[in-house]
This record gives C-alpha cells, sequence and structure tokens, in this order.
C-alpha cells in the first residue's frame, strides 16, 4: 500500500493506492470524504495518477518506480 497525504489550515487531501484482485485501487480523499476511485490493471497509469495527485498540490514527484516494491516495468 501506498499513502500520500498533505495537511493544510485543517484541511487534508490524501492518495491511497492498494493492491486488488483487478490490479490497483486508486482512492483520493478530501477532508475523509472521497472524491475520487478507480481501479487500474496498467502499472503506467497508477503512477501517472500519483504524478498528478503530486502536481495538484504542489508535492515533489518521486523518480518512476519510487513505490515500494513495485517496478514501472509491470
Amino acid at each position: 500500500m501506498f499513502s500520500s497525504e498533505l495537511t493544510h489550515d485543517g484541511h487534508t487531501r490524501r492518495l491511497t493506492i492498494t493492491r486488488s484482485g483487478a490490479g490497483w485501487e486508486i482512492r483520493e480523499e478530501h477532508d475523509s470524504e472521497v472524491v475520487r476511485t478507480t481501479t487500474c490493471s496498467d502499472w503506467h497509469r497508477v503512477e501517472r495518477a500519483r504524478q498528478m495527485f503530486a502536481l495538484e498540490n504542489r508535492l515533489p514527484i518521486d523518480a518512476p518506480g519510487a513505490l515500494a516494491g513495485h517496478s514501472t516495468n509491470r
């Protein structure tokens, strides 16, 4: 599982990526309210979603494949 969280002025934004039977579930929350959820079977789409979350929230973007135990070659 991967989770990234940003808290600012009492508001929290969170991105959680978990392995599911069909691939990876990507879940984005704002103040504990789910605003987006999707399942991806392609690892490159998971990386893209993580990068977009980082860009939208002005967070540093890790190098490709930075999620522990995963490779961009999947």
